[in-house]
């Protein structure tokens, strides 16, 4: 018996575990200081009234032997599927409801999408990249290549004929950058993949904050991109389910290679290893659809909006460069006074006990930035915010 040696390439911690191990112990020495997280992305308000009306009724539907559920489809209910679709139709955008996979979350798909895929694939990530990416694919053992997300590029890298690649990584609105690319630059992307017979996994977890009309919302607003693209969605941001664990991914028929077809070979991994998302937690997601859910989940949307405006024009007046804070709820700084991106955590930490993310942990190219969430409380956020001007102001 011999275990996956590939582990040995991986650090031994993640990131947020090696944040959440500073700052508690911190917090042990100083159990006296108020500590303001705008580290990781979790979200803070409540779920929608909708949501939870749809989670009471689905928990009464399994008290009674009438309108139990037992084991449901592995690629999700009917209802939520037709119901997603009829919100891709709103962003301009026909699937068959059949290319619609329910999942736990993107995270969990994002790796296991890697199943349907040869281990001698070549994987293309940018850097600064969500580690997840990273991580999953060296556990495989297979070779990456990382494309230079820098200030330069406004941390939006384009594609690069003289690079060959099989899986390409893209994630629009961009974590942790908080970059967004437009229509016209995915098309880039698409045409590059078509050409290099490559995949594109398309990470749109943040599309909900996306406000401008040239930015995409969907990697399937870009022509040809069915033929070479998945995507993967969560409604953890979009509505708060970062507890309630729902997702899915869209793995179109026409993606196809060497006369396999994607979409079946995805099917026929969620049916081995993957018994469905809870008919109660689908009952909530689908609620996320109907008008008053749309109404709700906007109203929290743009809640964490302000909250990122709110640091953005911290940032602005302090003359500090970042990216996101409009499109994202992530502001993503160049650290001040030459510090690298650890320094200026502890920084933070130690004189005004304000966490962020340090930018090194998401790659070479994430040195000398930081990533601050609007996830928080507004109390929370403008109060950091306050402590933070104080701070660098001096």
């Amino acid at each position: 018996m011999k275990l996956n040696e590939h582990f040995k390439d991986i650090a031994e911690s993640y990131l947020f575990s090696d944040i959440a191990h500073r700052v508690n112990a911190y917090t042990a020495a100083n159990p006296d200081k108020k500590v303001l997280r705008l580290g990781i992305g979790d979200v803070t308000l409540p779920l929608a009234p909708s949501v939870i009306a749809a989670l009471h009724g689905a928990v009464e539907e399994m008290a009674h032997k009438e309108t139990f559920r037992g084991y449901g489809p592995e690629q999700g209910y009917a209802f939520l599927k037709d119901s997603i679709n009829e919100h891709y139709k709103r962003k301009g955008v026909e699937l068959d409801s059949d290319e619609i996979f329910i999942s736990d979350g993107a995270k969990s798909d994002l790796g296991n999408i890697l199943d349907i895929f040869a281990k001698d694939n070549v994987v293309l990530v940018p850097d600064p990249v969500y580690p997840v990416y990273v991580d999953t694919n060296t556990m495989a053992g297979r070779k990456i290549i990382y494309m230079d997300a820098t200030a330069e590029n406004g941390f939006l890298p384009m594609p690069d004929y003289s690079v060959d690649a099989d899986i390409i990584y893209l994630c629009s609105p961009n974590n942790p950058t908080g970059a967004a690319y437009t229509k016209a630059q995915l098309k880039e992307w698409v045409d590059y993949a078509n050409a290099k017979n490559a995949v594109i996994l398309y990470d749109a977890a943040y599309e909900c904050f996306i406000t401008e009309d040239d930015l995409a919302r969907s990697i399937f607003q870009v022509k040809g991109a069915k033929t070479c693209a998945i995507e993967f969605c969560s409604f953890s941001k979009t509505a708060g389910f970062t507890g309630t664990r729902c997702g899915y991914t869209v793995v179109p028929f026409a993606l196809e290679r060497d006369g396999m077809s994607a979409n079946k070979m995805w099917l026929r991994r969620q049916t081995t290893k993957f018994n469905g998302v809870p008919y109660i937690v689908q009952r909530g997601a689908a609620a996320v659809f109907t008008p008053e859910g749309q109404q709700q989940i906007k109203q929290n949307i743009a809640y964490y909006q302000r909250n990122a405006k709110i640091i953005a024009d911290c940032m602005d007046e302090l003359g500090i460069w970042y990216t996101g804070g409009k499109n994202s709820p992530y502001i993503w700084l160049k650290c001040p006074n030459g510090m690298d991106s650890w320094q200026f955590f502890d920084y933070l930490l130690e004189n005004i006990q304000v966490v962020g993310t340090p930018g090194a942990g998401f790659g070479a190219n994430g040195e000398g930035f930081f990533r601050l969430t609007a996830f928080g409380s507004e109390e929370v956020t403008k109060e950091a915010v306050e402590r933070i001007k104080g701070l660098l102001k001096k």
